[in-house]
């Protein structure tokens, strides 16, 4: 990129007014989702200054109350309940929504950076990655 072009990219920056978060798409994400995998129901509710989600149910877990962790990385956690166990958590909240948090997976154990774009009051967009741009997104869809 020449000198000239990246110099009008920055003065368009910063001329561009900050748009601030508001309270309407803090609260947006706060409610029942469900995933469209495996049926899925995340709860996602207030952390602090952040959100963070609790998975209540899934087709695994209608099928076995007791289904374990059994994925997980970390050994000393595979014979923890799915259902409760938190899978999001640490966002820092954006005018667009959610970013900087992580996701877990169940299905492979692993936790992943994760952001969470509210589309509208009833759709999220949830991407999680390995690294950029290896990363996969769902859309939740808010449970009434």
């Amino acid at each position: 990129m020449s000198l000239m072009l990246m110099a009008a990219a920055l003065m368009a920056q910063s001329a561009a007014p900050a748009t601030a978060p508001t309270a309407g798409t803090a609260n947006t994400a706060i409610g029942r989702w469900a995933t469209p995998t495996k049926q899925g129901v995340v709860e996602i509710r207030h952390c602090g200054p952040s959100i963070c989600g609790t998975l209540v149910d899934s087709e695994g877990i209608r099928a076995n109350s007791d289904l374990r962790d059994i994925y997980n990385k970390n050994e000393a956690q595979r014979s923890r309940v799915l259902k409760g166990i938190e899978i999001l958590r640490d966002f820092r909240q954006m005018p667009w929504g959610w970013d900087k948090g992580t996701i877990y997976n169940a299905d492979d154990g692993g936790t992943y950076k994760a952001t969470i774009t509210v589309m509208d009051s009833d759709t999220l967009n949830v991407k999680g990655c390995i690294v950029w741009p290896l990363c996969k997104s769902q859309t939740w869809k808010r449970i009434k």
